[in-house]
């Protein structure tokens, strides 16, 4: 039987060999040491005996018997060779006995290459074993700027906590994302139960994967494992069984196709515009039968009495009364809990016939996610930006077009210039929004400097209100109902009190009312169609009318007309706030030739304009409540350094 598996095997390693070289491929194993002589190697460390997947072991260490092996460790040398004798004889063996004893090997950049047991792989390979016992030689390279080598370097911060080497990640970002998904806090190693518990949901979700298809996409298995445990949380994924992983994969298959998109998010830049005649007539065909068939809840952390960012949105879900009369239902849900009673909460609305759902707060993310999952008929959306989950829509305003014409107004009034900017999170968009401010700014006055602080920081860098030359503010959006405090919005110091000037706005109510007639006119599965499997983001701005900068009647009247004169531009799309010759801090640009930015750029962008004063916060610097909501929403730039 050993000599029909050896022939087996050869056919395999003989079809594999003309496959390469038809492509145009090396035919044989890679050779370590080959790979090596163009590396710089930063140090090599004895790992001691580790269990490692066969799937990793890629190459030997040494040329040796290089032509003997295919380059999936099929022999190539013919059945009456010495080399064949020994396979037969091994094969025997592994299959009555065991392995007798481990392989040795190194590993560079996670891939293993034999120093001694060349033949037992290729056997083990053959007889679709999936890891054995190898004491290990790690060799690190260099750090380098290129993406594999920093997706290497967190991998070995990964393997420092969990000492697993057998998942890996197609994109930077994803071991410390799987780590914060688990629940691991920070500088906690993994326990041997740990490993365990983790290993056996890592084999469970690996085999309904691929049983479902998985090993045809271009992404790992990992990939797919983080994005499972992110739709229905690490706890509740531990107690599935394969067979349930597998109904649970067919309900967000999406969202393993959107890692394969090169833009995994499809942003609608403007609401669409309907027909007044068509849609009075779809109103009058719903009533009165359909009235009651649109039932919409709103979740907020807080209360609306105690945050302005709750009380922004009630007044916007108020507002849908007003335009959608006896036609919506809606509620609110206040002091939700992320992560505690928001999932609870969410399915008792659903149970209660609500169909529309907004969650307000990026931290309510996961329970939306995996509501979203469970219930795909029911409609739910999250107020973030950026996010890549097609089973579940997003939402936010192009707040930057406000905050531009905000800094015109202080670059043109400003005496010193040196201008206050008083950030929260640093989240997506927030760049955007004082990049936008320090640009408005700079046009009207090419000497404005703006001298930015996060409100979120466990420590200052600068107060503001301490230098005397700081005089012009743009703080937060609104103050919280019931305070008295007038530091909101673009302000002017005078003798100590603050004198607003201008205050941008959210008006979530046209916002709401415009979501709501996709859901009423019946087109809302029109954007599918247009998303494909990307992620639906709605980011709308001024033209839609959802958001805008209020100015004081003190507002000087030339300023007060340039400030319109520039409103009416950016609504007609003629004045693109982020266009022109751009420079970062660095000095370097941030746009080539002075094309204006993308739509992703200006959502993604983790850096900040040369006249800006300040820098943007690392996740330790930030207060607990700012780390749980940047950890879902964060830039890159807020990301610590090991």
């Amino acid at each position: 039987m050993s000599f029909e598996e050896y022939t087996n095997a050869l056919k395999a390693g003989q079809k594999e060999y003309r496959a390469r070289l038809q492509r145009g491929h090396y035919p044989y194993l890679p050779i370590l040491d080959e790979i090596l002589s163009y590396t710089n190697v930063e140090y090599e460390v004895g790992l001691g005996l580790c269990e490692v997947p066969l799937e990793l072991i890629v190459g030997t260490k040494s040329k040796g018997r290089t032509n003997a092996f295919a380059a999936n460790f099929m022999p190539l040398l013919g059945t009456h060779t010495e080399f064949a004798s020994k396979w037969i004889d091994l094969c025997t063996s592994l299959q009555e006995e065991g392995l007798r004893d481990s392989i040795k090997a190194y590993e560079f950049m996670n891939r293993f290459y034999v120093v001694e047991g060349n033949k037992r792989v290729s056997v083990l390979k053959y007889l679709d074993s999936y890891s054995v016992p190898c004491t290990v030689t790690r060799v690190v390279p260099k750090r380098t700027d290129t993406r594999e080598n920093r997706i290497y370097y967190e991998f070995l911060d990964f393997y420092s906590v969990s000492n697993i080497n057998y998942i890996n990640f197609s994109e930077e970002g994803r071991f410390a994302k799987l780590l914060d998904r688990i629940g691991t806090p920070p500088g906690e190693k993994w326990s041997h139960d740990d490993r365990l518990e983790f290993n056996s949901v890592y084999i469970r979700f690996r085999k309904a994967f691929e049983a479902k298809g998985g090993n045809k996409l271009p992404i790992t298995v990992g990939d797919a494992l983080l994005a499972f445990i992110t739709v229905f949380g690490y706890e509740d994924t531990k107690q599935k069984t394969s067979n349930e992983m597998k109904q649970d994969l067919a309900k967000i298959w999406d969202e393993f196709l959107v890692l394969t998109e090169e833009q995994s998010v499809k942003l609608f830049m403007d609401p669409p515009e309907h027909e007044p005649g068509l849609y009075k007539n779809l109103l009058n065909l719903m009533r009165p039968s359909s009235a009651s068939n649109v039932k919409i809840a709103f979740f907020y952390e807080k209360t609306h009495k105690t945050s302005s960012w709750t009380y922004s949105h009630e007044l916007g879900r108020l507002y849908l009364s007003n335009v959608f009369p006896g036609q919506v239902e809606t509620a609110s849900f206040e002091n939700v809990l992320p992560g505690q009673n928001d999932e609870a909460l969410m399915e008792q609305a659903i149970a209660d016939g609500y169909n529309l759902l907004f969650t307000t707060t990026p931290v309510m993310l996961p329970a939306s996610l995996k509501l979203a999952a469970n219930y795909p008929d029911v409609k739910i959306l999250n107020c973030s930006l950026n996010i890549s989950h097609p089973m579940l829509r997003t939402y936010y305003a192009r707040m930057h077009e406000a905050k531009f014409l905000a800094g015109a107004i202080a670059g043109s009034m400003t005496t010193t210039n040196k201008i206050g900017y008083l950030a929260n999170y640093p989240i997506y968009g927030m760049a955007a929004n004082i990049n936008a401010f320090a640009l408005g700014a700079k046009m009207v006055n090419p000497h404005a400097k703006i001298y930015l602080d996060w409100t979120t920081r466990t420590e200052r860098k600068q107060d503001l209100a301490k230098d005397p030359e700081i005089n012009y503010i743009m703080d937060q959006d609104m103050t919280a109902p019931g305070t008295v405090s007038r530091h909101f919005g673009l302000y002017h110091i005078n003798n100590g009190v603050p004198d607003n000037l201008a205050m941008t706005t959210w008006h979530w109510g046209k916002l709401y009312e415009k979501i709501v007639r996709i859901v009423l006119n019946g087109t809302w599965k029109n954007d599918d169609a247009t998303a494909g499997s990307r992620a639906i983001n709605y980011w709308w701005g001024m033209s839609a009318g959802v958001i805008d900068l209020i100015c004081s009647q003190d507002l000087p009247d030339g300023t007060r007309r340039l400030i319109d004169l520039l409103r009416n531009d950016i609504c007609s799309d003629a004045l693109v706030p982020f266009s022109g010759q751009l420079y970062k801090q660095d000095g370097t640009p941030a746009n080539k030739g002075g094309q204006p930015l993308s739509p992703e750029e200006i959502i993604t962008m983790d850096w900040l304009l040369d006249n800006v004063i300040g820098s943007i916060p690392s996740l330790s610097e930030l207060t607990e409540e700012a780390q749980a909501v940047t950890k879902l929403q964060g830039l890159a730039a807020t990301q610590d350094e090991d």
